[in-house]
């Protein structure tokens, strides 16, 4: 029971780091973007 218990709480912390990973890739791109638009209306 504790081997699965174990296991199951390292999945879920692998996963949400991947999914953090995921989510700080987007804003960087947003802001990226957001960037370009701001260089763009400046010119």
């Amino acid at each position: 029971m504790k081997r699965t218990l174990s296991l199951m709480m390292i999945t879920l912390f692998t996963l949400s780091l991947l999914a953090g990973c995921n989510t700080v890739r987007g804003v960087g791109q947003d802001i990226e973007q957001g960037g370009e638009a701001i260089q763009e209306s400046s010119s």
